[in-house]
């Protein structure tokens, strides 16, 4: 079996924290949010390769990040685009993909932004068992949050009905970016395309899917965060943390009130502030400052300023 990790976003609305990093490196915790998947797909012997998808501008970070780490199975698998407006849409990056590296098993396909509460081998272990296409599905308990998801609607665990981006959904079901294909499957991602359907949001081929044969959905519960927003990244931040402040050892702090869900990184000094809900990346300095639901890149000082959801870019200085 192959993995394929989607990771060929600019993350345009995070800039300008994710202009120069893909936006899987944003941490989370100890690790990033790409590692939690990395290492899922790493630990289950039934995956014998995962192809990271991504982008000619962002290739060069994924194959550093790889040659550092402790994963065996990734390899980088290049998308020939380098902007946001060249971008031929995930169902046809897939379907490169599947013709590039010659792929021919059956395939499981993870948004490397997604961060899941339940392992990926849980998925594994559903589709095997369905033996059809699958896809994860999560309540996400709110019809206006649906709009901007695929929504499902089930017989049990099998999909009856699919629609993209509905503008007013029935449910709060949607499908998330996690994804599994028997091999007999892939060839339809190239009738779907030469068809002209639509490249870009896989639920666009899913639904074409399940309208010529059963596709079967893994429900969970817990959480799930799609983290293409700076609100979204620190609601996953906070998921996470659980209310704690967690402060690198390297990482220096006086005479200042670190609330809930603060995130301090190596080589940062904070001095006389209140942080709140906030990130902070590695060598900033921080003095006489009120932070609040915001994300310091590295290398930046903030000195005397209050902020509040906002996002400071790498090596500025606010004063």
């Amino acid at each position: 079996m192959k993995a394929v990790v989607l990771a060929g976003g600019y993350a345009t609305r995070m800039w300008p924290i994710t202009k120069d990093r893909p936006k899987m490196f944003l941490p989370v915790g100890e690790g990033t949010v790409v590692d939690i998947i990395f290492e899922d797909l790493e630990a289950d012997p039934r995956v014998d390769e995962v192809f990271v998808s991504t982008n000619e501008r962002f290739a060069g970070e994924f194959e550093a990040f790889i040659d550092d780490a402790p994963y065996e199975k990734p390899t980088v698998s290049v998308e020939e685009t380098v902007a946001e407006d060249e971008k031929f849409g995930v169902v046809g990056a897939l379907a490169q993909l599947i013709d590039r590296e010659g792929v021919d098993d059956d395939l499981v396909v993870v948004a490397g932004d997604n961060l899941l509460s339940f392992d990926v081998s849980e998925f594994v272990d559903f589709f095997q068992e369905a033996a059809t296409p699958c896809l994860a599905a999560y309540d996400v308990g709110s019809k206006e949050r649906a709009k901007s998801y695929g929504l499902v609607q089930l017989d049990g665990d099998r999909v009856t009905e699919f629609e993209e981006k509905p503008d007013n959904p029935q449910s709060t079901l949607v499908s998330i970016a996690c994804y599994a294909f028997p091999a007999g499957t892939l060839p339809k991602f190239d009738t779907y395309l030469s068809d002209g359907n639509n490249p870009d949001e896989p639920g666009w081929f899913l639904q074409w899917l399940q309208t010529r044969g059963p596709v079967h959905a893994f429900t969970f519960d817990g959480a799930w965060f799609d983290i293409g927003t700076p609100e979204s990244y620190l609601d996953a931040v906070s998921w996470y943390l659980d209310g704690d402040a967690v402060v690198h050892e390297d990482a220096t702090v006086e005479d200042s009130d670190l609330g809930a869900n603060v995130h301090v990184m190596a080589d940062v000094e904070v001095a006389g502030s209140e942080l709140e809900r906030t990130v902070v990346f590695g060598g900033a300095t921080i003095r006489d400052a009120d932070l609040e639901g915001t994300i310091i890149d590295e290398h930046t000082r903030v000195d005397g300023m209050e902020l509040s959801e906002s996002l400071v870019g790498a090596y500025s200085q606010l004063e």
